[in-house]
Order: structure tokens, then sequence, then C-alpha cells
């Protein structure tokens, strides 16, 4: 008898009867309920004021996204030149560092490994503003050097204590391997195990460098002008009290397509590098 066969007993006919039912009645609740929200956004409402304002979903809401320099302002300046150059420089040193501090960790000599444990630590504790406004007030840096430098520290953490799990993970075998046909230590961390460790946990290093994207929407409090901050520029230019919502949607859309497409090249590498990666199939013979 299989494990599944005694956890889990197959639902008969009342069962999946009474499952789609309620399936169903779900679905018709939740659609009902996006409906209803959907309608209330669009209805006039007056402020506190006294002045009546139209629907979110009115075309005057929406209509300076027909002026190009809307979008050269919020796909040019605030996602490509703000968010994604941040984004960018950031994730590659955050590897780069990543790799640094999991080698630092897993080395044998204890004042090599104690150091970089702490360090390590350290980091993966302090939030991603307080090192952000610490950077800025106490260096004296830039928005974009202080958006970088706490970005690269605290995912570089991250990623560094994920190599060291994928390579504790590894059977001993692996490292006895490397060590008996005469490379040193060093060697076969090198170039037996450290390029299993990586392949196994770069969906996860993927998965954190989304997070690293999502978390450069924080460089507003240091006044670097990363999309959010460039669109609170336009609701400002054009009136918050007419545009801000649609400005905020087509906002919340942007990052949604971006970390969406990040992950979904993160399920693509977890397929190809999962325990079946590179298995061949042996052709049977007729």
């Amino acid at each position: 008898m299989s494990t599944s066969s005694v956890l889990y007993d197959a639902p008969g006919p009342k069962a999946r009867r009474l499952s789609r039912i309620v399936s169903v009645l779900a679905a018709v609740v939740v659609g009902g309920a996006v409906a209803w929200l959907l309608w209330a956004l669009g209805q006039p409402r007056v402020t506190v004021n006294g002045a009546v304002l139209t629907g979110l979903w009115s075309p005057e809401r929406w209509d300076i996204f027909g002026d190009p320099r809307v979008w050269r302002r919020l796909m040019f300046d605030g996602l490509l030149m703000g968010t994604l150059r941040a984004a960018g420089l950031a994730a590659v040193l955050s590897l780069v560092l990543g790799v640094v501090l999991c080698f630092a960790r897993t080395a044998p000599q204890r004042w090599i490994s104690v150091p970089a444990a702490i360090v390590l630590e350290f980091f993966r504790g302090m939030p991603v503003l307080l090192m952000m406004l610490f950077i800025l007030l106490a260096l004296g840096t830039g928005g974009y050097t202080a958006v970088v430098l706490a970005l690269t520290v605290y995912n570089g953490a991250i990623i560094g204590e994920a190599l060291r799990a994928g390579l504790l993970a590894l059977p001993k075998g692996q490292r006895e391997a490397g060590l008996s046909v005469g490379l040193s230590s060093l060697q076969t961390r090198l170039s037996v195990e450290f390029p299993q460790a990586f392949r196994q946990m770069l969906p996860i290093i993927v998965a954190q460098l989304v997070v690293l994207l999502k978390d450069t929407s924080l460089a507003y409090v240091v006044s670097y002008p990363e999309i959010l901050r460039v669109s609170g520029y336009l609701k400002d230019y054009y009136g918050s009290t007419r545009y801000s919502f649609s400005i905020f949607a087509v906002v919340l859309l942007t990052y949604l397509a971006v970390n969406f497409t990040l992950s979904a090249i993160a399920r693509w590498l977890a397929r190809r590098s999962g325990p079946h990666a590179g298995v061949v199939t042996p052709i049977e013979q007729p």
C-alpha cells in the first residue's frame, strides 16, 4: 500500500459533487464582489469639501496618458533610468558579494568564517530602509549610491546564505571525489561543489532579485527618482486629486509586469535546474 493511499483517500462521487458546488459558489461570490467594487469605483463621489469628483473610470481621469511626455517620464526616467538602473547594478554587486560571503562563511579557518558569519547575520537582520538612510546621512552619499549600496549589502547577505545552504546540501562524496583526484580544498570548492550549489540555488537567487527590484520603491524616502517618486512628481504637476488613482494604477501594473516576468524566469530556471535537469532518458530498443 502506497503512502498516498494511507494518508489520503480519493474523494467519492458525493465529495466531488460537493466540491464542485462549493467552487462554483465561491467563484460567483468573488466575481460578484469584484464586479461591485469596480462599479463602486466608477461612481461619482463627493469630497469633504463638497466638491463632486467623477468616477475613477471616467475618461477625464485618464486623458493625461495621451501625452507622450507622461510615458517618457514614467517609463524612461522613472522605470529605466531610475528603478531598473539601480536594481540592475545592485543585482550584479549583490551576486558578487553573495559569492564572497558564501566562501568566507564556509572557510575552514575560524578567523575567516566567524567574522563572516557575524557580518552576514548583521546585514540580514538590518532593514533595507535603515541602511539607505544610514548610508545617505552618515556617509554623505547621493540617493543613487545609498540605494545601490543598501540593496547590495542586504541582498548579498541573503544570497550568500542561500549559496552556503546549497553547498551544505551537496553529498559529501562530491567533495571527496574532488580531493581523491588531487584537487586542493579550494579547487574542489570552486570547480566541483560551487557550480552544483549555484545551479540548485538559482531559482531562489532569482526570487531574491525580484525582492530586490521591489525594494527599490523604498528609494522614495531618500529622494531617489525611481518610478514611484516620478509618479509623485506627475501627480503634483497634473493634479493629485484628479489623476492620483490613474497614475497609481499604471505604476502598479508596471511593477506587476516586471515582477511577473522575473517570476516566470525563476519558474523556468526551477524546471531546468530541478532534480531531473540534465538527466538523459534512455531510448528503448525495439
